[in-house]
């Protein structure tokens, strides 16, 4: 039984893992998007997400947490000055992960894990300002 046992395996060994998802993230992170495994992606996600709070951080422990982590020092400096202040009013919720396909050889399910541009969060807001509007014209209306 698996009870209170977190993460996948992915069928590797730890150190095979560990560096396999530290090369994804460092990826993930360089180039905002990448294809994998849905099972991989999910994995990514955490490691991911958690790498984006500590860039919001922004202190020196968090940057040798982070490089602990992230692969290349030109990444790293991406994910504390670009990355992390576009999600400063987020918390939490920095990544999508989208089913796409079945692989060929394989047939493994496949998903694009991409970080949200910052775009989505003000078409966001323009979309609830615009339901919100009529809904107050036509409760006017109804007192009228």
């Amino acid at each position: 039984m698996r009870h209170r046992k977190a993460g996948r395996k992915l069928n590797r060994t730890t150190d095979h893992r560990l560096m396999m998802l530290r090369n994804m993230v460092t990826s993930l992170l360089e180039h905002e998007r990448i294809e994998t495994t849905e099972a991989k992606a999910k994995e990514v996600r955490s490691l991911a997400e958690r790498l984006i709070t500590l860039g919001k951080r922004g202190d020196l422990h968090a940057r040798r947490q982070a490089l602990k982590i992230i692969n290349t020092k030109k990444v790293a400096h991406k994910l504390f000055n670009e990355i992390s202040p576009r999600f400063a009013g987020r918390n939490g919720g920095y990544t999508h992960i989208f089913k796409t396909r079945n692989r060929q050889g394989d047939g493994a399910a496949l998903a694009i894990i991409e970080l949200i541009p910052p775009e989505v969060k003000e078409a966001k807001k323009e979309k609830e300002k615009a339901s919100k509007r009529p809904a107050k014209k036509k409760a006017a209306q109804k007192k009228s």
